[in-house]
């Protein structure tokens, strides 16, 4: 897997949520360094060992996970001859403590997690170890019972530490230093005992000055009545520091003659410890175990991308089956690219070993390769345009591109000239299907569209858009299309519908008004202006009898010209002005605030929108079958062409 395409999916801010929730350090290397998995097994092994710790967790059991964070440094610190301290030995017993542990914590669940008790059920028991580091270190120092030796030296240190004491409060006490002491108190300095004298009495006390304070007011002196007492102590003192040494020694030693043994307590914990942390993970956002499979097919039900907000439309999309191409259409900021993102994320995801945040029946796909391009690849240091720096990373794709093989891209042909744009995508898009790989694209040129429409394994998907609101729904429609977006609005706007309806045949058509127009003079104008102003229209809804017809019919739109769009016979037609009389007007025909625009469009019509906009699954289903009805029908009209 390319690192640097798969970044752009945000996949290694998911790894960076497992890190946060792994105990140990070197676990957290471990998850930065693991790379997901294209083999079937392991990724259907993963899932399973990951659901198993969900349960665990979801039973408010916990893991005896200890002595974990620090283990695998302080076991490279054994490996290089050092010497462990007590707190650093504390922890290492609290690690084979939490082996042993484990493993009865699983045997306890094995039914319930048969695969992470294989784990545990042959982890090595050095409990051998752990009771002698818990009975020669104790309160995080070196028992006094750890050597006889030593036992007998800190009972010396103790006997001569009170016989020091006893001299230094008489000194103390005697009347005659009273004037000389600074405080009445015994200071240890160092290895030292002291008695703070002040500055102008440091001459006159029999004693060794040992330090003074930093304003120099004040003198510590090392009176001599105990010198040779504190020597005997600082000797004992080194005695104690040989003895704790040897200890600490034996202990280090008894845990390196051990190495092979640890190395596989600490890399089976870790394992376990890494499964715990995708499990946490898989928790949090809710996720469920997908359907695994290697035959290159996505079903997600109801998706949600892992960093979008709890409120974020849900995802349904499918690819691989009956289509293995599919090219998303929309507004700007419709969710165009959280689709691509999402289908990409929750694949690798699921190849890692975790939970997706989707429905039941989601099922996902183990990819040998998925390829990215989405977002703005302008590179200013290397003069490169948006443009070309898709194409780039496009040209580096498709020497890539083979069987079992996901490509997601984004505004693809988007940057340059459309013609151009949408010739050279179409080109990309065959050579990848060509190849053998899943392709899902977004896009805005109509050709792409009318090729995703006519092409027999591809089809076209838009991104709903609440026309009223003015704003996209983030709802993705499989074998949709959709109206141009900008048309409506361009309608909501108020704008001449006469000029919407060029711009619609313009679209169909391709043929542009080109003639020269003849204008008349400016007075000629402005008496047409005049004309035009006398002339009475008609409101939109306004029942009229059409002569030309011997029919009724509404008022579509009447701009004042000579002739107005009326709706007849399910169709808006142009008709002359002085051919159509009032029978009734809107205003008295349909109450204040009606919906005028419902008129137009007939009641089938209206219901199928109203289930497209609510998510109905059977109107989905029904575009589908249509727009597979038009492929064949072309496909056939191809063949007789032929």
């Amino acid at each position: 897997m390319n690192n640097e395409m798969i970044s752009q999916l945000q996949f290694d801010r998911i790894k960076k949520e497992i890190q946060a929730r792994a105990i140990g350090n070197y676990s957290k290397k471990r998850i930065s360094d693991m790379t997901v998995s294209t083999n079937l097994q392991t990724v259907l092994d993963r899932q399973e060992e990951t659901r198993e710790a969900r349960l665990i967790l979801e039973s408010s059991q916990h893991v005896p996970f200890m002595g974990l964070p620090r283990i695998d440094a302080l076991t490279e610190q054994v490996k290089k001859g050092l010497i462990l301290q007590p707190t650093d030995l504390i922890e290492y017993a609290d690690f084979l403590r939490s082996s042993r542990m484990i493993t009865k914590f699983f045997d306890n669940n094995q039914y319930q997690t048969p695969l992470l008790f294989a784990y545990s059920k042959h982890l090595p028991d050095l409990i051998n170890v752990e009771e002698l580091i818990d009975q020669k270190i104790k309160n995080n120092k070196v028992s006094d019972d750890a050597s006889r030796n030593l036992r007998k030296v800190r009972k010396q240190l103790q006997l001569i530490e009170k016989e020091i004491q006893s001299k230094l409060l008489k000194f103390l006490r005697h009347p005659k230093n009273k004037e000389m002491i600074q405080e009445a108190m015994i200071v240890q300095k160092g290895e030292y005992y002291t008695i703070p004298i002040k500055a102008s009495y440091k001459n006159k006390i029999d004693g060794t000055i040992i330090d003074e304070s930093n304003k120099r007011t004040t003198v510590f002196i090392e009176p001599t009545v105990i010198s040779k007492l504190n020597e005997r102590y600082q000797l004992l003192k080194a005695e104690e520091i040989s003895e704790e040494y040897q200890v600490l020694a034996a202990l280090t030693g008894a845990i390196a003659e051990n190495e092979e043994v640890i190395d596989l307590l600490i890399e089976t914990i870790t394992v376990l410890d890494i499964i715990f942390a995708r499990a946490k993970v898989s928790r949090e956002i809710n996720g469920i175990t997908p359907r695994i499979n290697k035959s290159e097919h996505i079903i997600i039900k109801q998706g949600r991308h892992p960093f979008l907000p709890e409120h974020a439309v849900p995802l349904d999309v499918e690819i691989g089956k009956d289509y293995r191409g599919l090219i998303i259409t929309g507004a700007n900021a419709g969710g165009k690219t959280v689709v691509l993102k999402t289908v990409g994320l929750l694949t690798l995801m699921a190849m890692f070993g975790m939970q997706v945040p989707a429905k039941e029946g989601t099922e996902l796909a183990v990819f040998d390769e998925i390829f990215v391009d989405v977002g703005d690849h302008q590179n200013l240091e290397n003069a490169l345009s948006t443009f070309s720096g898709h194409m780039q990373n496009i040209a580096a794709i498709l020497k890539k591109i083979k069987r079992n093989t996901l490509v997601l891209l984004d505004e693809i042909g988007s940057g340059t000239e459309p013609n151009e744009g949408a010739a050279l995508a179409i080109a990309i898009m065959e050579s990848i299907y060509e190849q053998g790989a899943l392709i899902i694209a977004t896009t805005h040129y109509g050709e792409i569209k009318k090729f995703a429409g006519d092409h027999e394994d591809f089809v076209p998907a838009a991104m709903a858009f609440d026309r009223e609101a003015l704003r996209p729904k983030y709802q993705l429609r499989v074998g949709e299309t959709g109206e141009s977006q900008a048309l409506w609005i361009a309608h909501k706007m108020d704008m001449s519908m006469k000029l919407i309806h060029q711009a619609e045949r313009y679209l169909a058509e391709k043929a542009y008004r080109t003639q020269k127009k003849e204008f008349l003079p400016k007075t000629a104008v402005t008496n047409r202006k005049d004309n035009k102003k006398e002339r009475q229209l008609f409101a939109k809804g306004d029942r009229i009898f059409v002569n030309e017809y011997q029919k009724e019919a509404l008022v579509y739109e009447d701009i004042g010209e000579d002739t107005i769009d009326v709706y007849l016979g399910k169709k808006i037609i142009h008709v002359p002005r002085q051919r159509v009389r009032l029978v009734r007007s809107a205003e008295d025909l349909y109450p204040t605030g009606y919906d005028l625009d419902s008129l137009f469009i007939d009641y089938k019509t209206r219901k199928r929108q109203r289930d497209l906009d609510r998510g109905s699954k059977k109107a989905h289903k029904v575009l589908v079958k249509e727009m597979r009805k038009r492929q064949e029908e072309r496909r056939v009209n191809d063949e007789n062409s032929k």
